[in-house]
């Protein structure tokens, strides 16, 4: 396949887009060190520091989180490849002076080995700074370790509620301890039709065949724990992604939680609300009350073409924080 994208020299991709998202938004956002976005209106260091990684190829995620009851900071790699050891170091010498700082890092080998680095330089500095990390996907199975888990879209409801802690005035332990138990409580599976082509390379991450789906993909185009399968309607799938996360949650009947769709980056709106009303009617018809919600491109992998499904227990100290006001470029709350 001939890849098609708006670019200009491969190798300055990253560069440019980060240019251009700043730009785009300069009362939210502005771009230091390179590769390193944060907040146009610092956070006072009394209070607790949120900050996060990923790779670019994503957007908006994560850098499209940074903002007043969000992140501080977002240190962005290039496409699909995160960023160096030595510049997320860079990120946490920016927030030394915090009072404490909370790193949020979406659970993928290299992620974590440069992410492991750059704390072990912070600790020499005697930086005050705490990992957190996201693991939420379930396409493993309910058997599988923590650490085998990927990092999906559940880095973005996890940076809502760890951003709005820190906002309040919460201290880092608190902050952790809130977060860590949102954490526990979250999953997430994706459906999808198609992947994507690396933009930097133009190579198509993987094919399928033109009547399959695949369920579990993750947001670098790697397979899930079954292989493809025939496509299945918008209520079929709507059926077994949530019976699976309900399955892997075992969450009591009454429970308040939150549901997002996802939209991988060439689904529509019109496909995302289907799927969403068939979820909704579900948890609903099970004595559930569907707290909060989100569709649309929370977190995307360029035009792969499906949905991750993500769903958490909310409680009555997570959902004023989910609702909590923020005004990151992608995410405002009033």
């Amino acid at each position: 396949m001939v890849m098609k994208k708006f670019i200009n020299s491969t190798e300055n991709i990253t560069q440019e887009l980060l240019q251009g998202y700043v730009l785009a938004c300069p009362q939210q956002v502005q771009l230091v060190r390179e590769r390193i976005v944060v907040r146009t209106h610092p956070k006072p260091e009394h209070k607790t520091a949120v900050v996060a990684m990923m790779s670019t190829g994503h957007e908006p995620a994560l850098t499209g989180y940074v903002g007043e009851g969000m992140a501080d900071a977002v240190v962005a790699g290039d496409i699909f490849t995160p960023p160096g050891a030595a510049k997320i170091a860079e990120m946490l010498q920016l927030f030394r002076n915090h009072s404490g700082m909370i790193f949020i890092v979406p659970n993928h080998a290299s992620n974590v080995m440069n992410a492991n680095l750059a704390m072990i330089t912070a600790g020499k500095d005697n930086i005050n700074v705490r990992r957190l990390l996201v693991a939420e996907d379930i396409a493993l199975g309910q058997d599988s370790p923590p650490e085998h888990r990927r990092g999906l879209v559940g880095a973005v409801p996890l940076i809502k509620i760890a951003g709005a802690a820190a906002e309040a005035g919460r201290g880092l332990d608190d902050i952790m301890a809130i977060a860590e138990k949102f954490s526990s409580k979250m999953a997430t599976l994706t459906a999808t039709f198609r992947t994507a082509t690396n933009p930097q390379t133009g190579h198509y991450l993987r094919e399928l065949p033109d009547d399959m789906m695949d369920i579990g993909m993750g947001q670098h185009g790697t397979g899930g724990g079954e292989g493809p399968l025939k496509i299945l309607t918008a209520d079929e799938t709507a059926e077994l992604l949530l019976n699976r996360l309900l399955d892997f949650l075992r969450l009591p009947d009454g429970s308040k939680v939150l549901l997002l769709i996802n939209g991988c980056g060439a689904t529509t709106l019109m496909e995302m609300f289907i799927i969403f009303r068939k979820a909704h009617q579900l948890l609903t018809g099970r004595g559930m009350t569907v707290a909060a919600s989100r569709c649309g491109e929370i977190m995307t992998t360029q035009e792969a073409a499906g949905i991750q499904m993500f769903l958490a227990e909310l409680d009555d100290e997570t959902l004023p924080l989910y609702e909590a006001p923020s005004n990151a470029p992608y995410w405002t709350v009033r």
